[in-house]
């Protein structure tokens, strides 16, 4: 399918290296609140969004809307309820994000009324991962 990729949460730029290298020609938008990657890791300044997902993800959406067909969100912090609260909160603008069909690899679990949970690649423990897909004709909520 063609269209960008979303990475949320650079952290030290791996998961973001690995992506650019899996698909060079893809357009990796990346999301956090701050730049703490090595310089080899991060991506152009165009493709860098800075500040709070809350804020960020609705900001660009006029731009992405319904085009993204792969997200990897590495938001957890540690403190479950805190996670939680901002996976109820984001879950729906990266919603709007995705493209029908498009895949939402995440650490944290999201109920959003448009994603399909789907199962998880043998030998990944559940509750650690979880993977979703937008079905199409359900508008975000």
């Amino acid at each position: 399918m063609p269209g960008p990729f979303l990475e949320l949460g650079l952290g030290n730029g791996r998961t973001y290296d690995h992506l650019r290298e899996a698909a060079p020609d893809r357009d990796i938008f990346v999301f956090d609140r701050k730049v703490a990657a090595h310089p080899d890791c991060q991506p152009p300044p165009n493709y860098m969004i800075i500040g709070e997902l809350s804020e960020t993800l609705g900001g660009i959406a006029s731009r992405l809307a319904g085009s993204a067909v792969l997200a990897h969100c590495d938001i957890g912090s540690g403190h479950p309820v805190a996670d939680q609260a901002l996976a109820r909160e984001i879950g729906p603008k990266i919603s709007g994000l995705m493209a029908e069909y498009g895949v939402v690899l995440s650490d944290q679990r999201f109920e959003v009324m448009d994603w399909q949970k789907c199962d998880l690649p043998e030998g990944v423990r559940a509750g650690r991962y979880y993977v979703y897909q937008k079905i199409p004709g359900i508008p975000p909520r």
